[in-house]
């Protein structure tokens, strides 16, 4: 078919964040939350993986059970879904303790 671009499980993008992003790295692109493929300096292009399931920072005084929506506060998955971007669910269930700082979350990858 002529008018096909591609699968749509990444999504190259300029890193206008005003930060350095890590490979590894959550990050909302206006509507489109994905996970850096690799390092990214500001300024510079980049490669978001927009599906799949990654380990991200969560709140750690939460815990989730699988399939929980889990949404992206600008700086880590949470649960708390006010003023906060849906990002995906919970693939593995993760406790609230201080330790318990990375979930499981399968990304739903469309916009919020």
């Amino acid at each position: 078919m002529k008018n096909f671009l591609s699968h749509g499980h990444t999504l190259t993008f300029t890193n206008g964040s005003g930060s350095d992003l890590a490979s590894g790295a959550g990050h909302l692109q206006g509507a489109i939350f994905g996970v850096c493929a690799d390092a990214v300096a500001n300024g510079a292009e980049g490669t978001l993986n927009l599906t799949g399931t990654y380990e991200l920072p969560k709140a750690a005084s939460q815990a989730w059970a699988v399939g929980a929506k889990i949404y992206w506060d600008g700086s880590e998955a949470t649960t708390v879904d006010t003023d906060n971007t849906l990002i995906g669910v919970a693939a593995a269930a993760v406790g609230s303790g201080a330790t318990e700082i990375l979930g499981a979350v399968r990304l739903n990858g469309t916009a919020a």
